[in-house]
């Protein structure tokens, strides 16, 4: 086992390795926004339907969400450094792959390999971040982490839509590869070793881990696009098999691959559970709002983006804050308060008047992004310091799959409400966020007293 500092990185080496970390985190992020403007462009080029279109974005971020796992299994056998340098290499690699494809079958491919290099960054940023800096600055770290994920996601559309008025949909893909570049020679030198467990890979549990999360993934998106209900029931039953056996084979581990050990933990259950949450109300949120400010609330199509913005421009100030305020707090009434403030922005867009102005919609976008960004940081935390320094990867790894699972469910349980209860579909997306976050808010309260 190869044995690391326990107060993290030098300053100067600190700041060199964490900006690696930001720029590759950043990179990511925007690539996953990005792209999705360019669909319309990538259809009329490749001549295909928007609905095959989708498989882009589709195969992407289910490699993504069924690799997480087991990249953070490898992360903690091979090394957190060598598994991100990996994964940014591959993410790197297969962007120039994406912006070469002459036709979509080869994109999709390129996106997946794409999909899989992101996996090994994301499974393993936030174990990094661990052993990059010192404990007492833990919690403003993972702030200002949170809040480049915020400011990422607000300017990828913008960015795309800016390089598409000047170039081709190409250069979407192509900036993505001085930028991974850079960070690999910045992460080459600067990035931390950590402790190595002395386990083997378990390939048969990462096979049913895989197979249970997709799933499960694919399960809640064809109950949200009214697909036949036996291919719903024939999904449910092969990922109940495949989870009942992998669970069986892991039970026994001292630190499976899935962390049956850490779930075992109750502070560190709730936080996954209140991860979901907050993450299934933000895509309540995103992926409604644009049908209910155009068709609800009446404003041009093109103004969405715009009236958007305040809600990652609040994370972007709020996470750094809380942040900080997690050295004095606990998070389960960080958590609480991050919570109820989101729930309470969502009952305000629920409740906004039909002739409400831009003002009017801004205020409560920015409440719902302060209560998201608040709740984010102080979780992130608790999850990464709820389990042992050898299983920060095993943590980071089922951050990410609750950031993803839950923002899978969201988007799913607004394309059931807009098929089932069409016109009144968005504001029900909306009064079922400001819910779900309510109930969050009581189960981060449940966290305080209660032992890792």
């Amino acid at each position: 086992m190869t044995t690391t500092a326990e107060d993290g990185l030098p300053p100067e080496r600190r700041g060199w390795a964490y900006a690696g970390v930001l720029a590759t985190i950043s990179v990511a992020v925007m690539d996953g926004m990005s792209v999705n403007v360019a669909l319309p462009i990538l259809a009329r080029d490749f001549e295909v339907s928007a609905a095959n279109m989708i498989w882009i974005v589709s195969a992407y971020q289910l490699i993504l969400v069924v690799s997480l796992l087991p990249f953070a299994a490898l992360g903690e056998i091979h090394g957190y450094r060598r598994v991100y340098l990996t994964g940014l290499g591959i993410f790197t690699i297969a962007s120039l792959f994406s912006a070469a494809a002459p036709s979509l079958p080869l994109l999709v491919l390129a996106r997946t390999l794409q999909g899989i290099g992101a996996a090994g960054i994301m499974s393993m940023n936030i174990a990094l971040v661990r052993y990059i800096f010192p404990r007492r600055l833990l919690g403003r770290a993972l702030g200002f982490t949170t809040m480049a994920t915020a400011i990422s996601s607000t300017i990828g559309p913008s960015a795309a839509s800016l390089i598409l008025s000047i170039a081709s949909w190409h250069w979407i893909f192509l900036v993505n590869v001085p930028i991974g570049a850079l960070a690999l020679a910045i992460g080459y030198r600067s990035l931390p070793e950590s402790d190595r467990s002395s386990r083997r890979f378990d390939a048969l549990s990462a096979l049913l881990t895989a197979v249970t999360i997709g799933l499960v993934v694919t399960t809640v998106s064809s109950i949200g696009h009214a697909a036949p209900w036996p291919l719903v029931a024939a999904q449910l039953g092969i990922a109940a098999a495949a989870a009942v056996w992998m669970v069986r084979r892991q039970s026994q581990e001292e630190a499976p691959l899935v962390p049956i050990d850490l779930l075992r933990r109750p502070i560190f259950a709730l936080s996954v559970c209140t991860s979901v949450a907050c993450f299934t109300v933000q895509m309540l949120a995103f992926v409604s709002l644009p049908f209910h400010l155009h068709d609800v609330l009446g404003f041009p199509a093109e103004s969405t983006g715009l009236l958007m913005m305040p809600w990652p421009m609040a994370v972007a100030v709020a996470a750094p804050l809380a942040g900080r305020l997690t050295e004095h707090f606990t998070a389960g009434w960080l958590g609480f308060l991050g919570l109820a403030t989101m729930s309470l922005g969502m009952l305000m867009l629920y409740l906004a008047p039909e002739h409400a102005g831009a003002a009017d919609i801004a205020w409560r976008m920015a409440l719902c992004g302060a209560g998201f960004g608040f709740f984010q940081t102080p979780n992130n935390r608790t999850l990464l310091g709820a389990a042992p320094r050898s299983r920060s990867g095993a943590a980071g790894g089922m951050s990410s799959t609750a950031r993803l699972f839950g923002q899978s469910t969201g988007a799913a349980l607004v394309a059931l409400l807009l098929s089932r209860f069409a016109p009144d579909g968005t504001s029900l997306a909306l009064a079922t966020g400001a819910s779900l976050a309510a109930i969050a808010a009581l189960v981060s309260v449940a966290r305080v007293g209660v032992g890792r």
